[in-house]
Protein backbone atom coordinates (compact mmCIF):
# COMPACT_ATOMS: atom_id res chain seq x y z
CA UNK A 1 0.00 0.00 0.00
CA UNK A 2 2.89 2.06 0.63
CA UNK A 3 4.28 2.16 -2.60
CA UNK A 4 0.84 2.99 -4.48
CA UNK A 5 1.05 5.90 -2.18
CA UNK A 6 4.40 6.57 -3.57
CA UNK A 7 3.92 6.39 -7.13
CA UNK A 8 0.28 7.58 -6.72
CA UNK A 9 1.45 10.57 -9.17
CA UNK A 10 2.73 8.93 -12.03
CA UNK A 11 0.02 5.97 -11.48
CA UNK A 12 -2.72 8.86 -12.10
CA UNK A 13 -0.77 10.21 -15.56
CA UNK A 14 -0.42 6.59 -16.64
CA UNK A 15 -3.59 6.05 -16.74
CA UNK A 16 -4.97 9.13 -18.11
CA UNK A 17 -2.64 9.02 -20.78
CA UNK A 18 -3.88 5.31 -21.61
CA UNK A 19 -7.21 6.84 -21.60
CA UNK A 20 -6.55 8.79 -23.82
CA UNK A 21 -4.95 6.65 -26.18
CA UNK A 22 -7.83 4.94 -25.96
CA UNK A 23 -10.13 7.24 -27.06
CA UNK A 24 -7.72 8.38 -29.95
CA UNK A 25 -7.89 4.98 -31.30
CA UNK A 26 -11.19 5.06 -30.72
CA UNK A 27 -12.12 7.56 -32.49
CA UNK A 28 -9.64 6.89 -35.54
CA UNK A 29 -11.20 3.82 -35.95
CA UNK A 30 -14.59 5.57 -36.46
CA UNK A 31 -12.90 7.76 -38.50
CA UNK A 32 -11.36 4.97 -40.86
CA UNK A 33 -15.03 3.23 -40.87
CA UNK A 34 -16.81 6.15 -42.02
CA UNK A 35 -14.07 6.75 -44.44
CA UNK A 36 -14.28 3.30 -45.63
CA UNK A 37 -18.03 2.79 -46.58
CA UNK A 38 -18.16 7.02 -48.06
CA UNK A 39 -15.55 5.87 -50.56
CA UNK A 40 -16.47 2.00 -50.77
CA UNK A 41 -13.30 1.02 -49.99
CA UNK A 42 -11.98 -2.63 -48.64
CA UNK A 43 -11.47 -4.02 -45.36
CA UNK A 44 -7.97 -4.44 -46.25
CA UNK A 45 -7.53 -1.01 -46.53
CA UNK A 46 -8.91 -0.17 -43.35
CA UNK A 47 -6.83 -2.72 -41.50
CA UNK A 48 -3.68 -1.31 -42.85
CA UNK A 49 -4.84 2.07 -41.61
CA UNK A 50 -5.87 0.48 -37.99
CA UNK A 51 -2.09 -1.13 -37.72
CA UNK A 52 -0.28 2.07 -39.03
CA UNK A 53 -2.08 4.16 -36.18
CA UNK A 54 -1.71 1.31 -33.62
CA UNK A 55 1.66 1.54 -34.16
CA UNK A 56 1.86 5.23 -33.75
CA UNK A 57 -0.22 5.48 -30.82
CA UNK A 58 2.05 3.03 -29.42
CA UNK A 59 5.44 4.56 -29.71
CA UNK A 60 3.68 8.16 -28.41
CA UNK A 61 2.18 6.35 -25.47
CA UNK A 62 5.86 4.34 -24.56
CA UNK A 63 7.36 7.48 -24.85
CA UNK A 64 4.53 9.32 -22.64
CA UNK A 65 4.75 6.62 -20.43
CA UNK A 66 8.71 6.42 -19.92
CA UNK A 67 8.72 10.07 -19.32
CA UNK A 68 5.94 10.13 -16.79
CA UNK A 69 8.12 7.20 -14.49
CA UNK A 70 11.17 9.69 -14.89
CA UNK A 71 13.31 7.88 -17.36
CA UNK A 72 16.24 10.15 -17.53
CA UNK A 73 16.24 12.05 -20.58
CA UNK A 74 19.09 11.17 -22.07
CA UNK A 75 19.24 7.69 -22.07
CA UNK A 76 15.67 8.04 -23.34
CA UNK A 77 17.61 10.69 -26.16
CA UNK A 78 20.36 7.69 -26.41
CA UNK A 79 17.34 4.72 -26.78
CA UNK A 80 15.46 6.80 -29.44
CA UNK A 81 17.98 7.95 -31.97
CA UNK A 82 19.69 4.44 -31.39
CA UNK A 83 16.67 2.72 -32.33
CA UNK A 84 16.14 5.40 -35.29
CA UNK A 85 19.17 4.96 -36.56
CA UNK A 86 18.52 1.15 -36.59
CA UNK A 87 15.14 1.76 -38.54
CA UNK A 88 16.23 4.20 -41.24
CA UNK A 89 19.00 1.87 -42.15
CA UNK A 90 16.56 -1.16 -42.32
CA UNK A 91 13.82 1.01 -43.74
CA UNK A 92 17.12 1.96 -46.32
CA UNK A 93 17.56 -1.43 -46.78
CA UNK A 94 13.87 -2.48 -47.78
CA UNK A 95 12.85 1.06 -49.47
CA UNK A 96 10.90 -0.67 -51.95
CA UNK A 97 8.59 -1.84 -49.47
CA UNK A 98 8.02 1.19 -47.38
CA UNK A 99 7.84 3.05 -50.69
CA UNK A 100 4.41 0.26 -51.34
CA UNK A 101 2.65 1.13 -47.61
CA UNK A 102 3.65 4.91 -49.21
CA UNK A 103 1.70 4.42 -52.16
CA UNK A 104 -0.89 2.14 -50.60
CA UNK A 105 -1.90 4.95 -48.44
CA UNK A 106 -1.92 7.49 -51.35
CA UNK A 107 -4.33 5.11 -53.28
CA UNK A 108 -6.17 4.76 -50.00
CA UNK A 109 -7.14 8.11 -49.16
CA UNK A 110 -6.31 10.67 -52.28
CA UNK A 111 -7.14 8.60 -55.82
CA UNK A 112 -10.76 7.91 -57.90
CA UNK A 113 -9.63 4.42 -57.91
CA UNK A 114 -12.53 2.23 -56.41
CA UNK A 115 -13.04 -1.56 -56.32
CA UNK A 116 -14.42 -2.91 -59.51
CA UNK A 117 -13.71 -0.11 -61.49
CA UNK A 118 -12.46 -1.73 -64.78
CA UNK A 119 -8.93 -0.07 -65.07
CA UNK A 120 -5.87 0.17 -67.75
CA UNK A 121 -2.28 0.79 -66.40
CA UNK A 122 -0.61 2.26 -69.50
CA UNK A 123 2.63 0.89 -69.88
CA UNK A 124 4.88 0.32 -72.42
CA UNK A 125 6.36 -3.34 -71.62
CA UNK A 126 3.27 -4.48 -69.96
CA UNK A 127 -0.02 -2.86 -70.39
CA UNK A 128 -2.37 -4.18 -67.70
CA UNK A 129 -6.71 -4.06 -68.17
CA UNK A 130 -9.13 -5.28 -65.89
CA UNK A 131 -11.29 -5.53 -63.03
CA UNK A 132 -9.65 -3.68 -59.86
CA UNK A 133 -10.84 -6.96 -57.33
CA UNK A 134 -8.72 -5.05 -53.91
CA UNK A 135 -5.73 -2.69 -53.24
CA UNK A 136 -3.34 -3.85 -49.90
CA UNK A 137 -0.68 -2.85 -47.91
CA UNK A 138 1.50 -3.60 -51.01
CA UNK A 139 -0.32 -4.57 -54.06
CA UNK A 140 -2.83 -4.14 -56.20
CA UNK A 141 -5.36 -6.98 -57.82
CA UNK A 142 -6.43 -6.65 -60.66
CA UNK A 143 -8.46 -9.31 -62.91
CA UNK A 144 -7.95 -9.24 -66.59
CA UNK A 145 -11.25 -10.40 -68.78
CA UNK A 146 -9.41 -13.51 -69.46
CA UNK A 147 -10.05 -14.88 -65.49
CA UNK A 148 -5.80 -14.18 -64.98
CA UNK A 149 -5.45 -12.21 -61.65
CA UNK A 150 -2.31 -10.13 -61.63
CA UNK A 151 -0.92 -8.03 -58.63
CA UNK A 152 0.89 -5.34 -59.13
CA UNK A 153 3.19 -3.33 -56.71
CA UNK A 154 1.37 0.00 -55.25
CA UNK A 155 4.63 2.39 -55.87
CA UNK A 156 4.17 1.19 -59.88
CA UNK A 157 0.33 1.84 -59.51
CA UNK A 158 1.25 5.42 -58.62
CA UNK A 159 4.28 6.06 -61.01
CA UNK A 160 2.05 5.06 -64.37
CA UNK A 161 -0.70 6.38 -65.99
CA UNK A 162 -4.56 4.56 -65.12
CA UNK A 163 -7.45 4.79 -67.36
CA UNK A 164 -10.55 4.09 -65.28
CA UNK A 165 -13.80 3.47 -66.34
CA UNK A 166 -16.07 3.41 -63.20
CA UNK A 167 -18.06 0.37 -62.29
CA UNK A 168 -22.23 0.66 -62.40
CA UNK A 169 -22.54 0.24 -58.95
CA UNK A 170 -19.63 3.29 -58.10
CA UNK A 171 -21.54 5.11 -60.92
CA UNK A 172 -24.99 4.75 -59.07
CA UNK A 173 -23.30 5.33 -55.71
CA UNK A 174 -21.75 9.05 -57.01
CA UNK A 175 -25.32 10.38 -58.90
CA UNK A 176 -27.39 9.10 -55.33
CA UNK A 177 -24.59 11.70 -53.60
CA UNK A 178 -24.95 14.30 -56.50
CA UNK A 179 -28.78 14.11 -56.07
CA UNK A 180 -28.60 15.20 -52.55
CA UNK A 181 -29.44 18.68 -51.92
CA UNK A 182 -26.92 21.17 -50.43
CA UNK A 183 -27.70 21.37 -46.58
CA UNK A 184 -28.30 25.22 -47.12
CA UNK A 185 -30.31 24.94 -50.44
CA UNK A 186 -34.11 25.07 -50.39
CA UNK A 187 -35.66 22.61 -52.26
CA UNK A 188 -37.26 23.33 -55.05
CA UNK A 189 -41.32 21.84 -55.06
CA UNK A 190 -41.54 20.60 -59.23
CA UNK A 191 -45.34 19.96 -57.93
CA UNK A 192 -47.60 22.04 -59.04
CA UNK A 193 -51.14 22.87 -57.31
CA UNK A 194 -54.02 23.03 -59.39
CA UNK A 195 -57.33 25.17 -58.07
Amino acid sequence: MEIIEQYRTQILETAIVLGILILINFAIRKWSFRIAKKFHLGLERRRITTRIVNLLLLLVGAISIMGIWGLDQKELFVFLTSTLTVLGVGFFATWSILSNITSGLLLYFNHPLHIGDHIKIMDKEAPVEGILTDISMFFMHIETTDGEKITIPNSIVTQKTISIKTSEENKNTAVKKEAKPLPFENPVSTKTEVN
